[in-house]
């Protein structure tokens, strides 16, 4: 039996799931649907055990396509992922209370949003250190010939946001792995300005499709064509983006890992550091022969002995992987458990007692602004790792301790 669902009779090219013993929405089979259904899509859309219901393309997907990239399968937070490394200390070497740990972790990563008018965003430098301004100096001089092709991407949060973590499913995390090692781990992405550059190359491209746009099967599934007027500055910017968030995630683990030697009264040294992986992103790759433009929109690269990082929801389990090459799934994994309940839907549904219950065992806010991430609105990430199984070997499994949320 094969370890995948295969869905076919729906006018698209095949799409191949693997969600055995995991819930899936109807709309969600039916966006997997539509997307299989572009001409430029090929050879099989595949799906991930945390597939869910996406803006623009489902999340959990990786879509295979030929010269031709669709922005709003990239999504507006590209280059978002995760970064994780393993240090010296142990379980013994954590104080019992982990407030002051929380606490400084909170004042060294710039994290949440403030929007009062006129006054400061507490989620962005005020003064960029000296980290951020570093990373900048590599990023500046393509940041200018970007703006110089698109004028609307100058006044976006950029600098000013690179080391800072953003709201959302975005955390920094201390985690215990199976021998009581202690982990730091953390989500982020290309924040303000990944998400202006989305949201301009979604436009131009559903503009420059006008004339075709109602022969889609949505509208947010515009492409650019190879050889199209936008389509090289795309990529471009794309590119420019997954780098941000690459240096983006590096600063906040550089900055977490200075203050938490102080915080627990200990030094230490990083004995492992897992890979600084995207799971919003696209690249080229050859699959079946072909050189394609590969898009990951909340999924892993999975290559044959690649690691990578599953992470659970904010009281669940997350696990470092070691991809299996799996051709079929287009050498790919899931990005972590995926939702089951939207937003909305988990702030109606689950009281604040119980996200306290299911947050007990760790360090973090246990108020109602945080409920939309409570474990109760994910998937179980015991029946998403099931269900991938011959996608990546578990390395490493880690519990969260402390739990910074934006």
């Amino acid at each position: 039996m094969s370890s995948y669902q295969e869905m076919k009779e729906h006018g698209g090219v095949p799409v191949k799931m693997w969600t055995r013993g995991v819930p899936v929405e109807d709309e969600a089979i039916r966006q997997l649907q539509q997307l299989s259904r572009l001409p430029v899509v090929w050879p099989h859309v595949a799906a991930m055990p945390d597939v869910h219901v996406g803006i623009g393309a489902t999340v959990g997907s990786v879509v295979p396509t030929r010269n031709a990239i669709i922005p709003a399968a990239v999504g507006v937070d590209i280059g978002c992922g995760m970064i994780a490394a393993r240090t010296s200390l142990t379980a013994s070497d954590l104080p019992d209370n982990l407030a002051g740990v929380r606490s400084a972790i909170e004042k060294a990563v710039p994290h949440g949003r403030t929007t009062t008018r006129g006054g400061r965003d507490k989620g962005a430098w005020n003064d960029p250190p000296k980290t951020a301004e570093q990373a900048w100096s590599g990023l500046h001089e393509d940041f200018k010939r970007l703006c110089a092709l698109h004028p609307r991407l100058k006044n976006t949060n950029n600098l000013n946001h690179l080391g800072t973590l953003g709201t959302g499913n975005h955390f920094v995390e201390l985690c215990l792995d199976e021998t009581d090692q202690v982990w730091v781990m953390l989500h982020s992405g290309s924040r303000g300005v990944g998400n202006a550059i989305g949201t301009h190359f979604i436009e131009l491209a559903q503009a420059d499709m006008r004339n075709h746009i109602a022969n889609l099967p949505h509208r947010d599934l515009a492409y650019f064509q190879e050889g199209s007027p936008h389509f090289n500055d795309y990529v471009f910017a794309v590119d420019w983006a997954q780098r941000f968030a690459r240096e983006n995630r590096a600063i906040m683990m550089k900055n977490t890992l200075a203050v938490l030697g102080p915080a627990i009264g200990k030094k230490f040294q990083l004995t492992e550091e897992a890979v600084n992986c995207h799971h919003n992103y696209v690249q080229k790759e050859t699959h079946y022969g072909e050189s394609l433009f590969v898009t990951r929109k909340g999924a892993v690269s999975a290559q044959k002995g690649q690691l990578g990082i599953i992470p659970g929801s904010m009281g669940a389990k997350s696990f470092i992987v070691r991809g299996l090459g799996n051709a079929e799934a287009l050498c790919s994994c899931s990005h972590g458990a995926g939702r089951v309940m939207s937003r909305t839907r988990a702030k109606q549904m689950i009281t604040l007692a119980a996200h306290q219950e299911a947050t007990k065992h760790v360090e973090c806010r246990k108020d109602e602004s945080v409920i939309d991430e409570s474990p109760a609105a994910y998937k179980p990430i015991e029946q998403v790792m099931a269900a991938q199984s011959d996608l990546v070997e578990i390395m490493h499994t880690l519990r969260q301790v402390v739990c910074v949320k934006g």
